[in-house]
C-alpha cells in the first residue's frame, strides 16, 4: 500500500500535471475517433435513406400499376356481364 506524501514538491506536482495532460491527450484523440465514427454513420444513414426512397418510389410505381390493371379488369368484367345480359334475357323472352 502507497504510504501518502504530506508534502508536494514542485517537482511532483509537474510530474502530475503531466500525467494529467497525456491522459486527456488520449481522451481527446479517443473523442476524435468517434467523432469520425459518427460522421460515417451520419453519411451511410443518409445514404441508406436516399436508398431506401428510391426503393419505396418503385414499389409504389409497381402498385400504381397493378392497382390501374385491376380497375381495367374489373371494368372488363363488368362490360361482360352486362354484354351477357342481353342475350340471356332474349332467349328468355323468346321462350315465353
Amino acid at each position: 500500500m502507497h504510504v501518502m506524501r504530506e508534502s508536494w514538491t514542485d517537482e511532483r506536482l509537474d510530474d502530475l500535471n503531466a500525467k494529467v495532460d497525456r491522459r486527456f491527450d488520449q481522451v481527446d484523440q479517443r473523442f476524435d475517433r468517434v467523432e469520425g465514427d459518427i460522421r460515417e454513420l451520419r453519411a451511410d444513414s443518409k445514404a441508406l435513406r436516399a436508398e431506401m426512397k428510391a426503393s419505396f418510389e418503385r414499389v409504389d410505381e409497381r402498385l400504381e400499376s397493378m392497382h390501374r390493371m385491376l380497375l381495367r379488369f374489373c371494368w372488363v368484367m363488368i362490360l361482360a356481364l352486362v354484354g351477357l345480359i342481353f342475350p340471356v334475357v332474349g332467349l328468355v323472352v323468346t321462350k315465353l
